[in-house]
């Protein structure tokens, strides 16, 4: 009998699902148009990373109209609200970034931004320029789906609208880190955790994924190189920190393309500025490089650390010279990690939810993301929604953090459908 009941539940799933997968496409046909609202509101209003002060009132004033348990100035700003459907079950959190950036705005939109705020001490224009009003309104739609299918859930819902996302400023913490810091995963413990990123270079009504490492850890350096100063028409006077920069520089590429397997995983070192000296006539006593590495899996961040640091002080001994490495400088990013039995796991939701034919299987990017940070702690699932216009070629699409950047409303639908069919689908696997 055991056997038999084994045999059937896959069916009886699929019959289910296919009947909540109806409720959630017609709940996320209603509120499709507040979507659209609340999206033009949160892009006509930016606010920068650690100032999300307005934007987190309209989120947490929307979710208590829900009726949800909401928490404010979690890592800041930042706006949690647990959904209980009072049935056993795991707590599956969904999360969405809040922040804009300091781009001036230069679409043509009735909606389009003029807000301005402080970044480094300057005045400046403020945009949504990566999509984060969009991924607020469509976490704002899914909460309103996912309350009012209540009665057909099995545990409880964490959403996360998290700032900083971009950065905090200097001096400052912020984002995905603090948030974990600050217990976001915790009370409820959290299980699972999905999230999605529109892409203004994918087609509206896809969803694109990757399984494992599917954008790059982040890890900023520094290196200073002390020389001997002298004069430029003596160098043999000198311990010349600029030449053994220069042999530095092209030294590090070596760790990629002649260290690396790079038919396995891509990876980045790139030294993105560097000074020293002040004449034309003077050979300086030091030099200051700053860079960034990325990685997309543990083996090639842990070599790419050990070879920095070889060479580095390999290329000083070799000059005569010195050199201090800062790895990491301020700040690192994990790499953002897919689980691979999740993604496996909820595919066919998101295949059933999009169309398999939109369902796309991407390769990994060396941008960042610190939804890292609650995939270290909890399996997650970071996916990319179509945002393009169809009637837009690729070459002509806009890039993210551009004053140009553009999404298209219609995508969203399709973002609350896949994060309450995923949150679903969960729960009716895993529920009690």
């Amino acid at each position: 009998m055991r056997k038999l009941s084994m045999l059937f539940a896959p069916l009886v799933f699929s019959v289910a699902a296919a009947a909540q997968s109806a409720d959630v496409d017609r709940l996320a046909d209603s509120v499709e148009a507040d979507v659209i609202a609340w999206r033009h509101h949160l892009h006509q209003y930016p606010e920068l990373s650690n100032r999300e002060f307005k934007t987190a009132e309209y989120v947490a004033k929307f979710l208590r109209s829900l009726d949800l348990e909401v928490t404010t100035g979690v890592a800041k700003t930042g706006v949690v609200a647990v959904l209980d459907s009072g049935k056993p079950g795991p707590v599956v959190a969904l999360r969405a970034d809040m922040d804009g950036l300091p781009v001036p705005e230069q679409n043509d939109l009735a909606w389009r931004s003029t807000q301005r705020g402080e970044f480094k001490g300057q005045d400046v224009p403020v945009m949504h320029a990566c999509g984060h009003d969009t991924h607020m309104a469509m976490l704002m739609g899914t909460a309103s789906v996912l309350t009012a299918m209540k009665d057909q859930l099995k545990g409880k819902v964490k959403f996360i609208f998290q700032p900083a996302e971009e950065g905090a400023p200097p001096g400052e913490k912020g984002g995905a880190e603090v948030m974990v810091q600050e217990g976001v995963l915790k009370n409820p413990d959290v299980d699972v955790i999905f999230g999605l990123h529109i892409s203004a270079n994918a087609d509206v009504g896809t969803v694109s994924y990757n399984p494992g490492g599917t954008m790059a850890a982040v890890d900023p350096f520094k290196i200073v190189i002390h020389g001997k100063q002298a004069h430029g028409a003596y160098p043999w006077k000198s311990v010349d920190p600029i030449t053994t920069a220069a042999q530095m520089i092209m030294s590090l590429q070596t760790i990629v393309s002649r260290e690396l397997k790079l038919i396995d995983d891509a990876a980045v070192v790139t030294i993105g500025s560097i000074h020293g000296g002040n004449r034309s006539n003077i050979i300086p006593n030091e030099v200051e490089m700053v860079g960034t590495i990325r990685t997309l899996n543990h083996a090639a961040r842990e070599h790419v650390y050990e070879a920095m640091a070889r060479k580095v002080k390999g290329i000083a001994d070799s000059m005569g010279a010195t050199a201090e490495l800062t790895l990491p400088l301020d700040y690192n990013y994990p790499i953002t990690f897919n689980d691979p039995a999740l993604t496996a796991k909820m595919l066919p939701t998101v295949e059933r939810t999009a169309g398999k034919e939109n369902t796309i299987l991407a390769k990994p990017v060396t941008g960042a993301e610190d939804f890292s940070f609650y995939q270290e702690q909890v399996p997650g699932l970071f996916m990319w929604l179509g945002g393009k216009p169809l009637d837009v070629p690729v070459a002509d699409s806009p890039a993210h953090h551009t004053p140009e950047f553009y999404v298209d409303d219609s995508g969203m639908k399709l973002g609350v459908r896949v994060m309450a069919n995923l949150t679903l689908d969960y729960m009716a696997q895993h529920g009690e």
